[in-house]
């Protein structure tokens, strides 16, 4: 039997939908995508939002406790990645970052609806295997 492998849902919202998620997640504007995150037991997190908190974490705890710091902060104070992140969302499910499979999904096939209809501008899945995913940049020295 193969590994398996952990997943996570990804979204990108529409500009106007993202700043509404981000700051009023339970504004009757983004209501469709609120009754399947409450289904699937689910929250969107910013990933924005996050590297900003990696940034503050790593400032106030040592930056050298952090290998991704460098490439966070030189990300979040980039004006056209920030326009990039800021409407890029991380699925969570059930307080978890990845999540199995049958999980993500189901997710997913609840989603699709919304996707390509103005609200999602982008669904993605993505999957723990490390042949799949870029490995974080080299840290400067």
């Amino acid at each position: 039997m193969g590994t398996q492998w952990d997943y996570q849902i990804r979204v990108d919202l529409d500009d106007a939908f993202a700043n509404v998620a981000r700051t009023a997640p339970a504004d009757p504007s983004i209501k469709p995508l609120a009754d399947i995150l409450h289904r699937h037991d689910a929250e969107l997190k910013c990933q924005f939002d996050a590297f900003a908190g990696y940034v503050a974490e790593a400032e106030a705890h040592g930056t050298e406790h952090y290998p991704l710091y460098e490439w966070t902060k030189a990300t979040i104070e980039d004006p056209a990645k920030k326009a990039k992140y800021i409407k890029s969302f991380t699925l969570y499910v059930g307080g978890d970052e990845v999540y199995a499979r049958d999980k993500a999904e189901a997710l997913e096939a609840d989603l699709k609806p919304l996707a390509g209809g103005g609200m999602i501008t982008r669904l993605s899945k993505h999957d723990t295997n490390p042949a799949n995913n870029p490995q974080p940049p080299p840290r400067s020295t």
